[in-house]
C-alpha cells in the first residue's frame, strides 16, 4: 500500500491532466540600500538534510530530524555572489542549450528563436540533411534571416536583397554583384556565424559560441543525457511554451512541489494527507539534498528522485539516474528477482527543460516519459494533452510574473534574506538559489546585451496569459488543430445559414411538418455548435483566465 501511495501522486500528476507544475531574477542596483545592502544572505540552511558523508565543495545541508521545520545553522552562510576558493564559477557559455523539439520545427521554412539573448535562425539544410543553427542576422543590412526562405537549391535566402547562404554560413550568392567583378560573396564579411548544434532526445541543442575551435565540441562534451528519453519502452510526447518571466523563477517553481495543491487547485490530483488542515490538502514534505556542485545537484523525495543538470534540465523520477543511490529498492533474494521487479515496475519521470531567453523571458520544454499507458498517446492527439498542461501553466503565471519583479527590487543575491523559507518543502528551491547565487553569479550572464535591472513592462492580463503566440504558433500539433477547428466553425456557420435558406425556399414547395421541424432543429444546432466551438477555440488556443478566488 505504501509503494502504491508513493507512485499515485506521480502518476496522477501526469495521467490526469498530463500536468506541468511550473518556475529569474536579475542583479540590480538595490533600491533598498538601507535594508538589503549586505551581500551576505541569511539562510535557513537546515532545509536540506545533514549527510553522514561530507558534502563536496563545503556545501552543508540540514534536516536530519523528523520535524518539518528547518533550524538555522549556528554560523551565517558566506556570501553567495562572490567567487571563492573551493567553489567553481559556472560558465554560462560553456554548455549546450536546447532550442526546440524537432517535432515542432518545420523543414520548409526557417524559424527564429532567442536563447541566452542570442538571436538564432534554425533551418533544415537538405543538402546536408541536418538542422542548422545560425546567427539570425544577414551581414548585408542586418535583416533577420528567419524572415527569409529556403530557395530552390536548398540555401537560406535573405528576402531583403536575396543574399543566399549554405549550411556552413558561406555566402553563395549576392545578386547585386556584377558577374565580371570581384567575388565579394567569398569575403569573410559576407559570411553568417554558425553555431555548433546537435539533435539529442529529439531536441535540437546549440553551443553558444561560433568560434571555429568549437566546431567539433560535441565530440568532447555532449548535452545532458536523460536515459528514459532514449528508452523505446517509454512514451514521451513533448511540448513547449514561451514564458513571460525569467529562467530562475521558472526553474525554482518547477522544483517546488508544495505549491501544486494551491496554485494549481482543481487542475491536478494530489495524494490526500492523513490529516487535512485545509481545503487543498497541503502537508509537510520530506526532501533531502544529496549533492551540490557547479554542475547541479541531486535529491531524494518521498516518491522518488530529483536531479538538476545545470543549467537547463530538471528531472523528477521514480527511478534514480545511473550512479545515484537507489534507497527505495526493495530487497530481493536474488539478482533475477531484482531484474524482474525492475522490469515490471511502473516508471514515470517529469522532465522540464528551462531555457534562458532574455531578462524576464524564458522557454519551457516538457515531457513526461513513462513505461505504462502507452496506447493513449497513440490514440489521443498531442494537442489534447496540451489543453490541461496550458491551464496549469496559466494558473500561477501571473503570480510568478509579479514575484520576479519583487525579487528584482530587493536584489536576487538577497533572495535567502528576503524570503522566509523555514520548512523542508522548500529544500529544492533553496538549493537551486544557492547554486544560482554561488556558482551562477545570481544572474544569467547576458554579456552586456541587456540591462539586468530592467524587465519588460507588464502587459494586460489577457496578453500576459496569451496562448497563441506563446504556444500555439510554436506547436505543430496545436497549430494544425487550431486551423482545422476554425475551418469547422466556418462550415457550421455556413451550414446554419444554408438550412435557413432551405426553409425560405420551402415555403414555395410542399414539405411535411416533420421535415420542417428537422430543418429548423438542424439549423439551430448548427448555429449553436458554431458558437460553442468558437468559445472552445478561444479558451483553448487564445486565452483562459484562472481566478484563484473563484475556484
Amino acid at each position: 500500500h505504501q509503494t502504491r501511495t508513493k507512485y499515485s501522486a506521480m502518476e496522477s500528476a501526469a495521467l490526469a491532466a498530463f500536468a506541468v507544475p511550473l518556475p529569474r531574477i536579475l542583479k540590480t542596483k538595490s533600491r533598498f540600500r538601507s535594508s538589503f545592502s549586505s551581500p551576505i544572505p541569511i539562510s535557513p540552511l537546515s532545509l536540506i538534510s545533514k549527510s553522514r558523508k561530507p558534502i563536496p565543495n563545503g556545501f552543508k545541508t540540514a534536516v536530519s530530524s523528523s520535524s518539518s521545520i528547518a533550524t538555522p545553522t549556528n554560523s551565517p552562510p558566506e556570501s553567495e555572489t562572490r567567487a571563492e576558493s573551493g567553489w567553481n564559477k559556472f560558465d554560462w557559455y560553456a554548455n549546450w542549450y536546447p532550442v526546440m523539439p524537432i517535432c515542432d520545427l518545420d523543414k520548409k521554412v526557417p524559424q527564429g528563436k532567442k536563447v541566452m539573448g542570442i538571436d538564432l535562425v534554425v533551418w533544415w539544410d537538405r543538402n546536408e540533411s541536418q538542422w542548422k543553427v545560425m546567427d539570425d542576422t544577414c551581414p548585408h543590412r542586418l535583416a533577420p534571416l528567419s524572415d527569409g526562405r529556403i530557395d530552390q537549391k536548398g540555401r537560406l535566402q535573405c528576402v531583403y536583397h536575396g543574399w543566399c547562404f549554405n549550411g556552413s554560413g558561406d555566402c553563395k550568392l549576392i545578386p547585386q554583384a556584377p558577374p565580371d567583378g570581384p567575388p565579394v560573396h567569398t569575403f569573410k564579411q559576407a559570411c553568417v556565424a554558425v553555431y555548433p548544434s546537435v539533435v539529442q532526445h529529439e531536441i535540437i541543442w546549440f553551443w553558444p559560441n561560433s568560434d571555429p575551435k568549437f566546431k567539433n565540441i560535441v565530440e568532447t562534451k555532449k548535452p545532458p543525457f536523460i536515459p528514459e528519453l532514449e528508452d523505446p519502452s517509454f512514451t514521451k510526447l513533448m511540448a513547449n511554451r514561451d514564458i513571460p518571466y525569467g529562467y530562475d523563477v521558472l526553474m525554482e517553481n518547477l522544483m517546488d512541489p508544495a505549491h501544486v495543491p494551491y496554485a494549481h487547485y482543481g487542475l491536478m490530483r494530489n495524494a490526500k494527507p492523513k490529516v487535512k488542515v485545509d481545503r487543498e490538502g497541503g502537508r509537510p514534505l520530506e526532501i533531502t539534498v544529496k549533492r551540490l556542485d557547479s554542475q547541479g545537484f541531486s535529491a531524494k523525495q518521498e516518491w522518488g528522485y530529483s536531479n538538476f543538470m545545470a543549467p537547463c534540465v530538471y528531472r523528477s523520477s521514480t527511478e534514480p539516474l545511473p550512479g545515484q543511490d537507489n534507497d527505495s529498492l526493495t530487497p530481493a533474494t536474488s539478482e533475477d528477482n531484482v531484474k524482474a521487479a525492475s522490469s515490471s515496475k511502473r516508471k514515470l519521470s517529469l522532465i522540464f527543460i528551462c531555457i534562458p531567453v532574455s531578462p524576464g523571458r524564458s522557454r519551457l520544454i516538457w515531457t513526461f516519459p513513462r513505461n505504462f499507458g502507452l496506447l493513449i498517446d497513440k490514440i489521443v492527439p498531442r494537442w489534447v494533452f496540451h489543453i490541461g498542461q496550458n491551464k496549469i501553466l496559466d494558473s500561477d503565471l501571473h503570480l510568478l510574473h509579479v514575484e520576479e519583479r519583487k525579487i528584482l527590487e530587493r536584489g536576487p543575491e538577497n533572495w535567502q534574506k528576503v524570503c522566509f523559507v523555514p520548512t523542508k518543502s522548500d529544500a529544492l528551491v533553496v538549493t537551486f538559489r544557492r547554486w544560482f547565487n554561488k556558482h551562477g553569479g545570481a544572474q544569467v550572464d547576458w554579456r552586456g546585451k541587456f540591462d539586468p535591472s530592467l524587465l519588460p513592462p507588464t502587459p494586460p492580463r489577457e496578453q500576459l496569459l496569451d496562448r497563441y503566440w506563446s504556444h500555439v504558433e510554436n506547436c505543430s500539433s496545436c497549430k494544425k488543430a487550431h486551423k482545422y477547428l476554425n475551418a469547422l466553425e466556418v462550415i457550421l456557420q455556413i451550414g446554419s445559414v444554408a438550412l435557413i435558406g432551405v426553409m425560405a425556399v420551402a415555403k414555395q414547395i410542399t414539405l411535411s411538418n416533420v421535415a420542417r421541424v428537422v430543418v429548423v432543429v438542424a439549423a439551430v444546432l448548427s448555429f449553436a455548435a458554431s458558437k460553442w466551438l468558437s468559445h472552445f477555440i478561444y479558451k483553448t488556443f487564445r486565452y483562459h483566465d484562472y481566478n484563484h478566488a473563484l475556484v
